[in-house]
Parts: C-alpha cells; sequence; structure tokens
C-alpha cells in the first residue's frame, strides 16, 4: 500500500494512494497511525482528489530519526572519510520535520548548507535486538524520502553532528509511505538542484542493508511505530543557497520538492 499524510478541513488526515491514468490519486481516508498526536479521526465523507491538489504534510510523525552516515563509498570518499567498519548511527531532532513544498531555511550560523537525498526506512513495529536470522520485514512499514540538511561547516567544527543536522527545516520528508518496493532489487535515488542532477545512485551501494541497519541499531535502542532511518545518501552532495529547490526522488515512491530561503 502507498499512502500520504495532508491536510483537510477536519484536520489532518491519512490517504491511501492508487494511480489513475498514470497519475497518483488520494483514493481515500485511513484511520490515523497511534504515533501521531495530531492526526484526526478518518472522515465519512471523502472525494477522491489528485495528489498534487492535496496539502501534503510529513507521512510520518517520528518519535526519533536514527540517521546513518557514509553508506555509500563513494560519498565517504568525495568527504574525504574512511568507509566504516559497522554502521555510524547519529540522531536527527525530530523538530526538523518539514512538508513537501515547504521551505529549508538556510541558518545565520552556516555559511555552507548541503543537500542530502536519502531513502529512509519507517519502523511499523516495536523492535528490540532483532535476531541474527530473524526476517526484519514484520517490523518495517514502509520507505519514504528524506532530505538530511547539513550545516557542513558546523559538522567539521562540532566534532559530533547534533546541531549541523538538527537545525529547524533541515528534515524535509515525504510525500508518501510505500511498502511496495524492494530496496535489495536496486532503487534510484536522485537529487536535483534547480533541475540539474547532482547525485544519481542506486540503493544496490548501500555498505549496510536494510536488514543489517535494522538489527544493528535495535542492538542499542528500541524502536517504536513511527521510528525514521534515513539509509544514507550517495556522492554529490552539495552547497544550497536562498532561491535554489531541491528535489529528491526515488523510484516508486515519487518527488520531495523544497524550496530554499534564509
Amino acid at each position: 500500500m502507498r499512502y500520504c499524510r495532508f491536510e483537510s478541513e477536519d484536520g489532518p488526515q491519512y490517504g491511501e494512494v492508487a494511480d489513475r491514468d498514470g497519475e497518483p490519486w488520494i483514493q481515500r481516508v485511513l484511520a490515523p497511525w497511534p504515533e501521531d498526536p495530531w492526526a484526526k479521526p478518518a472522515v465519512g465523507d471523502f472525494t477522491p482528489m489528485p495528489l498534487n491538489k492535496a496539502r501534503l504534510l510529513a507521512p510520518v510523525v517520528p518519535g526519533k530519526i536514527v540517521c546513518i552516515g557514509r553508506n555509500y563509498r563513494e560519498h565517504a570518499a568525495e568527504l574525504g572519510n574512511e568507509v566504516p567498519k559497522e554502521p555510524l548511527l547519529f540522531l536527527k531532532a525530530p523538530s526538523a520535520v518539514i512538508a513537501p513544498g515547504e521551505a529549508i531555511r538556510i541558518p545565520v550560523l552556516s555559511q555552507r548548507v548541503d543537500f542530502e537525498g536519502e531513502l529512509a526506512i519507517l519502523v511499523g513495529k516495536r523492535a528490540t535486538k532483532i535476531g541474527a536470522h530473524e526476517d526484519v520485514q514484520p517490523y518495517i512499514r514502509g520507505y519514504t524520502i528524506v532530505n538530511d540538511v547539513t550545516a557542513r561547516d558546523l559538522q567539521k567544527s562540532d566534532g559530533q553532528w547534533s546541531r549541523a543536522k538538527g537545525f529547524d527545516t533541515f528534515c524535509p520528508m515525504g510525500p508518501l509511505v510505500t511498502d511496495e518496493i524492494d530496496p535489495e532489487a536496486g532503487l534510484t535515488l536522485t537529487t536535483r538542484l534547480n533541475g540539474d542532477v547532482k547525485q544519481h545512485g542506486t540503493t544496490r551501494d548501500l555498505i549496510f542493508s536494510v536488514a543489517m541497519l535494522l538489527r544493528h541499531i535495535s542492538a542499542a535502542m528500541t524502536l517504536l511505530p513511527g521510528d525514521v532511518i534515513p539509509t544514507g545518501t550517495p556522492a554529490g552532495v552539495g552547497p544550497m543557497k536562498a532561491g535554489d529547490v531541491v528535489e529528491v526522488s526515488v523510484e516508486g515512491i515519487g518527488r520531495l520538492r523544497n524550496p530554499v530561503e534564509t
């Protein structure tokens, strides 16, 4: 199933997404996920509408965002870093989440803010210490897109990444969630800045697989429904400035588009 979260006259709603004549439409409303404190009960009367006519919200209200650093070899190399021997974890502030179409704001504290397009896992079931041979699929609700916006200069100067990754607006997410794709089969990820391709990779190049990431993270911390795990970014990251538009596309999900402002 594919679904989105959108604003309605009755408040935030979840909608099942299906194609009509090759275009995604919101077909019907769904019961809200329990981790969402703002969602309203599904409305009884709903007229299907094109996805691009809806005011989309971030598709999930995450309790935590557990990110993976340097999970593509070429990205590690472009920043002059070694490939990690095990998944490199860091947390991104849930308050950084914004919806498709909302503006990424460049903070006055940073002289360089980069885009980082990523495929993200959405956790659907409580997970603690997933076994080495246990199937991870029951723990995955689906996948979405995240732009792991980063104040690159502060990341380097701080030594740890919380501030550089955690500014308000630094986690665009969406446009929808789907369980109809398989990262192991290889999904194309493309990031465009003002229409020009800057990143172009495939999830076949992930150093640490989805299954390995879930096992590694759950060995340290309990994952809860609604938690989000961006899986890392391919090579090609670069700076943005006010007036730019950044778009991250992942095969089978769609396009996450955000303008950039000061």
